[in-house]
């Protein structure tokens, strides 16, 4: 289903929900087990407390990527980050008291129920593991079509990219030369709905390499009437992936596909929202860019220069120069204009820690309150690189048609890239984007940052 704009698998927001009213009776359930530590009352105040303190966590855990479609963590590692959720949580909670010291959920409290909150969330991912890929969860998708196009939804192989399906078969059509292992072919005996009525069929993808030639356009509306969902390769694969893959792309999906909005509600929106939290991160992060600056000098000296301004393509493929602390030495393209690499000789001691944590990424603030820049979005690239990928990489300029950001959904999905393949794996989930974005997406997206940063995602 369409959440924040993008697609959130039921399995997820089941569970998102489950943790919520977790986090609500956590306070009661703390009250019973250490009835020592008093301050609690079922009442509708007591309630609202609840609530507050339930929701304060459910952001928290959204903000360590708990709630990604693509999270690939063990067990552990999921509740090591739920760990540092609830202690992140706790923490606002806690200043939330401090603030408001009328509020009935005392400090005893507060630390039962971080404690309970825990526990439950254990047991309910660990309930989770279990039964996310039973087929109680999945659709029931049958392919119509064998050839090289149905045999990209053959070749997914992330547990994240099949969590949400599991395919019958694949129908090969007249005249089609099959690329899908024969085990894996149906020939119906009958008609296309009654293949799906004996196979429980809940979808049918088309993925037919010519449509031209034999499209079973009388099959399809049987069975779309009789109430099989029937969708494209590419909307099948943008839902499923997170991303819309060149390799399957037309430019006719584009122009009929939904989505892709540049309402002037919308620009608006995001020119308000990227001013308000730019003047509230800056005034969060002061103190940070004053130590990264001294840091700096420290290091290169005194003379050395801070930032670093470096030609960037933007909004309609217009230049600005984007603002960043100094990572590399100051003759660091004295060769010209290249990829930062694993272990780059380049980067100074100061700009191997500050790239990790995204700390020379602040003054890019700048950048978005004079909206050369946004705070999510596509990241902006060099002329240079832009020049060469808009010659070989198809619908590369697509991407320029919102601002670029500091963050985006392709920081999110995929690791730093420093290749032409990586340009183009990145490409894909910024075209999602752009076909997605939001208000709300944005701030999911922003929330979800701060996992990048604490976990070092990325980093080079």
């Amino acid at each position: 289903m369409r959440f924040f704009q993008h697609y959130l698998r039921l399995p997820i927001l089941l569970l998102a929900v489950a943790e919520w009213l977790a986090f609500l009776v956590s306070p009661s359930i703390s009250a019973l087990l250490f009835p020592g530590f008093g301050g609690w009352r079922p009442s509708l105040v007591d309630t609202a407390h609840a609530v507050g303190y339930a929701s304060i966590l459910l952001v928290t855990m959204v903000s360590m990527g708990l709630y990604h479609g693509r999270l690939r963590a063990t067990l552990i590692g999921v509740l090591g980050r739920a760990a540092v959720a609830m202690s992140a949580g706790a923490g606002a909670a806690a200043l939330m008291l401090f603030l408001v010291p009328s509020l009935s959920l005392g400090r005893g409290i507060l630390a039962g129920s971080v404690l309970v909150s825990f526990i439950l969330v254990a047991i309910a991912r660990t309930v989770f593991e279990r039964v996310v890929d039973e087929s109680i969860f999945k659709r029931r998708v049958l392919v119509v079509g064998a050839g090289r196009m149905a045999m990209t939804i053959s070749q997914l192989r992330r547990r994240t990219d099949t969590r949400g399906f599991y395919v019958t078969g694949f129908v090969p059509m007249d005249g089609e030369t099959a690329a899908v292992p024969e085990a894996r072919l149906v020939r119906p005996a009958g008609t296309l709905y009654e293949l799906c009525e004996e196979d429980d069929v809940d979808e049918i993808v088309v993925a037919l390499d010519d449509r031209r030639r034999g499209f079973p356009v009388h099959d399809l509306l049987d069975c779309r009437i009789h109430g099989v969902e029937v969708v494209d390769l590419v909307d099948f694969l943008e839902r499923e992936t997170g991303k819309v893959r060149l390799d399957v792309l037309n430019p006719s999906w584009i122009i009929f596909a939904p989505g892709f909005s540049h309402s002037l509600w919308r620009r608006v929106t995001k020119a308000v929202f990227d001013v308000v939290a730019s003047l509230a991160l800056l005034a969060l992060t002061w103190p940070i860019m004053l130590l990264a600056m001294a840091a700096i000098k420290l290091e290169d000296g005194w003379r050395a220069p801070v930032f670093y301004r470096q030609e960037r393509v933007g909004l309609d493929g217009r230049t600005f120069f984007v603002l960043k602390f100094r990572s590399m030495r100051v003759d660091a393209e004295r060769d010209g204009a290249q990829w930062a690499s694993a272990g780059d000789s380049r980067v100074t001691r100061f700009g191997s820690f500050a790239r990790m944590t995204r700390v020379d990424e602040l003054p890019q603030i700048l950048n978005v309150l004079r909206q050369d820049m946004s705070f999510v979005g596509p990241r902006p690239e060099r002329p240079q690189f832009v020049a060469a990928f808009e010659e070989k990489i198809p619908y590369f300029k697509e991407r320029q048609c919102v601002r670029p950001g500091i963050t985006g959904w392709a920081q999110l999905c995929y690791p730093y890239g420093a290749s032409e393949q990586d340009a183009v794996e990145k490409l894909q989930y910024d075209l999602y984007y752009v076909k997605n974005h939001g208000l709300l997406f944005d701030v999911l997206i922003l929330l979800q940052t701060v996992e990048v940063v604490l976990w070092g995602k990325g980093g080079r």
